[in-house]
């Protein structure tokens, strides 16, 4: 004779958190399309919704916007990247706000990888990953892609990384925070989401997450300078809080 089972023990599972995805966009109608196609066919079903905010744009980027009806128009009239951030922030619903670029191509699995984060570390404040270049090939793509190894080392020294185009944060850690600084115009705002983050969380930046984008800066500006604008501003932003620069070129 058997002896019966004993009671089933039923380990209580924590509901996915709601994300939503934020793109903020300036004179975006070439590469925009190309961002939302990839959104729809790898992002849209693991997200509440998705938001692109129109940062006061002169050409014809609300008229793509509107050629996606699962997309969420806002208007941003302050031009800004961190301003463009905030707009975002405010109309989200979700618990964690995923950003993207608009010359972004959100790649398969890459919502997966921020439920699956979020909900396994509630320790987590922010993820981020690299960025992989799109339009470089062979050895100029591995140069380009270089910069987030040499980092390394600044990582592991101060606790985060960023990177503005690739990243995933937690609505009440941006409440903690304040929101985005918009003081900031460009240049070292990523490290700043970064640095204010970690006093609330681990930042991760997980190779794994990657995000394909454009290298259209680095080929009008050349890598050595943009290396340097980069790690002049995550230095300067370390250190006293605010970034080496403030000016900044937009590459359309």
């Amino acid at each position: 004779m058997t002896e019966p089972d004993g009671p089933t023990i039923t380990t209580p599972r924590h509901s996915p958190p709601r994300i939503s995805l934020v793109i903020p966009a300036y004179n975006e109608e070439e590469c925009l399309p190309a961002c939302l196609d990839a959104v729809m066919a790898h992002v849209a079903d693991h997200v509440c919704e998705v938001i692109v905010v129109d940062n006061n744009s002169t050409d014809g980027t609300r008229a793509v916007i509107e050629r996606y009806p699962a997309v969420t128009y806002v208007f941003e009239p302050h031009k800004g990247i961190t301003r463009a951030r905030q707009c975002g922030y405010r109309a989200a619903s979700g618990d964690i706000l995923a950003y993207v670029d608009a010359d972004t191509r959100p790649p398969a699995g890459w919502a997966q990888q921020i439920a699956h984060q979020f909900s396994t570390r509630p320790d987590l404040a922010c993820l981020s990953g690299p960025y992989s270049f799109y339009d470089l090939t062979g050895i100029w793509n591995r140069i380009s892609t270089g910069w987030f190894v040499a980092a390394k080392p600044l990582y592991k020294l101060t606790g985060y990384l960023m990177v503005g185009g690739n990243f995933a944060i937690r609505r009440d850690v941006l409440d903690k925070m304040g929101g985005f600084d918009a003081s900031i115009e460009f240049y070292g705002e990523d490290v700043d989401i970064g640095k204010r983050a970690r006093r609330h969380g681990t930042v991760l930046f997980s190779p794994e997450f990657v995000m394909p984008t454009s290298a259209r800066r680095m080929k009008h500006h050349g890598f050595a300078r943009i290396a340097g604008l980069y790690l002049a501003n995550y230095l300067s932003i370390m250190v006293r809080g605010k970034p080496a620069h403030h000016d900044y070129e937009d590459v359309r």
